[in-house]
Protein backbone atom coordinates (compact mmCIF):
# COMPACT_ATOMS: atom_id res chain seq x y z
CA UNK A 1 0.00 0.00 0.00
CA UNK A 2 1.15 3.42 -0.90
CA UNK A 3 0.23 6.41 1.31
CA UNK A 4 0.28 10.27 1.18
CA UNK A 5 -1.09 13.16 3.25
CA UNK A 6 -1.35 16.73 2.21
CA UNK A 7 -2.60 19.56 5.02
CA UNK A 8 -3.95 22.82 2.45
CA UNK A 9 -4.11 26.28 4.41
CA UNK A 10 -8.24 26.45 3.89
CA UNK A 11 -10.71 28.20 6.38
CA UNK A 12 -14.20 26.66 3.90
CA UNK A 13 -12.08 22.84 4.27
CA UNK A 14 -15.09 21.49 5.88
CA UNK A 15 -17.85 23.04 2.79
CA UNK A 16 -15.26 21.44 0.58
CA UNK A 17 -14.86 17.75 1.92
CA UNK A 18 -19.03 18.10 2.35
CA UNK A 19 -19.44 18.90 -1.16
CA UNK A 20 -17.08 16.67 -2.87
CA UNK A 21 -18.45 13.66 -0.63
CA UNK A 22 -22.09 14.41 -1.85
CA UNK A 23 -20.47 14.88 -5.90
CA UNK A 24 -19.04 11.30 -5.20
CA UNK A 25 -21.81 9.86 -3.26
CA UNK A 26 -24.05 8.91 -6.18
CA UNK A 27 -21.01 6.91 -7.96
CA UNK A 28 -18.49 5.22 -4.85
CA UNK A 29 -19.00 4.27 -1.09
CA UNK A 30 -18.68 7.36 1.13
CA UNK A 31 -18.78 7.77 4.58
CA UNK A 32 -19.53 11.80 5.92
CA UNK A 33 -19.26 12.08 9.12
CA UNK A 34 -18.23 14.94 11.81
CA UNK A 35 -15.65 16.86 10.39
CA UNK A 36 -14.64 14.18 8.47
CA UNK A 37 -15.30 12.24 4.77
CA UNK A 38 -14.53 9.18 3.71
CA UNK A 39 -14.46 7.94 -0.04
CA UNK A 40 -13.55 4.68 -1.40
CA UNK A 41 -12.82 3.98 -4.96
CA UNK A 42 -11.58 0.83 -6.44
CA UNK A 43 -7.89 0.99 -5.73
CA UNK A 44 -8.20 3.77 -3.24
CA UNK A 45 -9.45 5.39 0.03
CA UNK A 46 -9.54 8.78 0.75
CA UNK A 47 -9.63 10.54 3.86
CA UNK A 48 -10.52 14.14 4.48
CA UNK A 49 -10.99 15.72 7.83
CA UNK A 50 -11.02 19.69 8.49
CA UNK A 51 -10.31 22.05 10.86
CA UNK A 52 -10.90 26.00 11.13
CA UNK A 53 -7.62 26.83 9.11
CA UNK A 54 -6.67 23.49 7.20
CA UNK A 55 -7.85 20.49 5.26
CA UNK A 56 -6.63 17.17 5.43
CA UNK A 57 -6.47 14.59 3.04
CA UNK A 58 -4.86 11.59 3.22
CA UNK A 59 -4.84 8.95 0.45
CA UNK A 60 -4.24 5.22 0.61
CA UNK A 61 -3.79 2.98 -2.53
CA UNK A 62 -2.51 0.02 -4.19
CA UNK A 63 0.40 0.93 -5.75
CA UNK A 64 2.32 4.13 -6.35
CA UNK A 65 1.06 4.66 -9.83
CA UNK A 66 -2.18 4.49 -8.07
CA UNK A 67 -1.48 6.75 -5.75
CA UNK A 68 -0.30 9.27 -8.02
CA UNK A 69 -3.41 9.21 -10.19
CA UNK A 70 -5.56 9.86 -6.91
CA UNK A 71 -3.53 12.47 -5.69
CA UNK A 72 -4.25 14.28 -9.21
CA UNK A 73 -8.21 13.39 -8.79
CA UNK A 74 -8.76 14.44 -5.67
CA UNK A 75 -6.69 17.73 -6.09
CA UNK A 76 -8.41 18.46 -9.11
CA UNK A 77 -11.84 17.68 -8.22
CA UNK A 78 -11.18 20.08 -4.73
CA UNK A 79 -10.15 22.95 -6.94
CA UNK A 80 -13.37 22.98 -8.55
CA UNK A 81 -15.23 23.31 -5.24
CA UNK A 82 -13.02 25.55 -3.75
CA UNK A 83 -13.14 27.62 -7.02
CA UNK A 84 -12.87 31.17 -5.36
CA UNK A 85 -9.50 30.20 -3.77
CA UNK A 86 -8.09 27.66 -6.39
CA UNK A 87 -5.77 26.09 -7.00
CA UNK A 88 -5.41 24.82 -3.47
CA UNK A 89 -1.64 24.47 -2.38
CA UNK A 90 -1.43 20.55 -2.30
CA UNK A 91 1.96 19.53 -1.11
CA UNK A 92 1.73 15.71 -0.70
CA UNK A 93 3.96 14.20 1.78
CA UNK A 94 4.66 10.53 1.81
CA UNK A 95 2.17 9.12 5.00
Amino acid sequence: MAKTIAVVPTESGWKYVQQLCKHWAHKLEVDLGDQKGVVKFAEATAVMTSDAKALTVEIEASSAAVLERMKAVVSSHLDRFAFREAPLPFEWKAA
